[in-house]
């Protein structure tokens, strides 16, 4: 007996959240060619065709499971007053560089498809441009060495993953380095 087109294949529906979760999750455990959206519709028991109803295609979900991931990154708390924007940069590359770190399929995956390097991951590009355009003259290049260095630094925690206590000195590591690279461009 063949399925109506985009009916769920046992019966019962999914919703976005489903669908970014499983699909965050095969993309964790099978890197970025294990997420298909037909892989994806069997995880879930539905139709890959019930999916592009709710996240529209491939790149789609691919922006909308970065939007979901680095939406963490710019839920920055409240600047003190008369705190130095350096800490504000600090903060925001630690957390995008944790973001990198747990979820480094995703960030593989933005790589390779530029179109869903938009939403939430170019908002973090443009505060983080605008954050340093009060502590140097040249933003964009500075822009760029912090975020490769959190990209590199982030990928690298794929190495560690069994060995927390790796992990721990990487992170220090990754602090240390960041904190030399704004000292740096302060001067």
């Amino acid at each position: 007996m063949t399925r109506p087109r985009g009916r769920p294949a046992q019966g019962s529906g999914v919703s976005r959240d489903d669908i970014l979760d499983a699909a965050l999750a095969l993309l964790d455990d099978g890197g970025g060619q294990g997420l298909t959206m037909r892989a994806l519709a069997q995880r879930l028991g539905v139709t890959a065709m019930s999916l592009y109803r709710h996240v529209g295609d491939h790149d789609s979900l691919l922006r909308a499971l970065s939007d979901r991931v680095y939406a963490q990154v710019l839920a920055a708390p409240v600047r003190a007053a008369g705190s130095p924007v350096r800490d504000d940069v600090r903060a925001l590359m630690i957390r995008y560089y944790h973001a990198v770190g747990s979820h480094p399929q995703l960030t593989l995956a933005i790589f390779a498809t530029p179109v869903s390097f938009a939403g939430v991951t170019r908002h973090i590009t443009d505060h983080l441009t605008a954050l340093l355009a009060q502590m140097t003259d040249d933003a964009e290049l500075w822009r760029d060495i912090v975020i490769d260095h959190a990209h590199g630094s982030g990928l690298a925690l794929v190495s560690a993953r069994s060995e927390p206590r790796q992990i721990q000195v990487m992170n220090v590591q990754y602090q240390q380095a960041l904190d030399c690279l704004l000292d740096r461009m302060g001067r």
